[in-house]
């Protein structure tokens, strides 16, 4: 993917979070602070307001510079998180003009990594890891088995979408949702659909 590909997938993005941000705020109104999609469509507009300068970068400062817009928009937890996660992979791109597969991958893995430190959260505690990792290790088994990269990008997406299902099944553990215990069962984890949401983006342009 080269950068023009990436500046489409961060339009696509913001064009997805504004489509969404209706239902990302219905499902955070259940368990969260119900701000979600509201907080996700103003930090991915503030992104578009800087697209020319994003647009000059190397694939690496362009994805981290986006991170670093959404930590300074979002509100809530997930500027941090999903800032964080951005500003991870950049890092990692940091100098490429074009990236590989195996390069996605890679930053993928940085940005899963820059979650949990950031959210001290593991698996199985109904936040959006419960679907980036299965995401993670769906692409990562296919990749090994196929090299195909369109492939392994919609194992991926079912193994994300599978880890919303998940969610649902599962007490919430971490940020408000917690307050509720048991009565967290039943619901979907807006941050998991939100990740949905985004992968759905990148892989458009695969």
């Amino acid at each position: 993917m080269n950068k023009e590909k990436i500046i489409l997938v961060i339009d696509q993005m913001a064009v997805t979070m504004e489509k969404q941000k209706e239902f990302l705020t219905e499902l955070d109104n259940v368990i969260g602070d119900g701000d979600h999609g509201i907080n996700m469509a103003r930090g991915f507009s503030e992104v578009i307001k800087k697209r020319d300068s994003l647009a000059k970068m190397d694939a690496g400062d362009m994805i981290k510079n986006l991170g670093m817009i959404l930590v300074s928009t979002v509100g809530g937890a997930s500027g941090p998180l999903y800032g964080t996660a951005f500003m991870k992979a950049g890092m990692f791109l940091k100098g490429k003009e074009e990236v590989t597969f195996p390069d996605f991958l890679e930053a993928f893995a940085c940005a899963i990594d820059g979650v949990m430190a950031r959210g001290k959260a593991a698996e199985g505690e109904k936040t959006m890891l419960d679907a980036m990792l299965p995401a993670k290790r769906a692409m990562e088994q296919e990749w090994t088995i196929s090299g195909d990269g369109k492939k392994s990008m919609e194992e991926g997406l079912t193994a994300a979408r599978k880890g919303i299902e998940y969610t649902k099944t599962i007490i919430a553990t971490k940020g408000r949702a917690a307050y509720l215990g048991e009565r967290s069962i039943g619901h979907q984890d807006p941050g998991a659909t939100s990740f949905v949401f985004l992968l759905e983006a990148i892989a458009s342009q695969m």
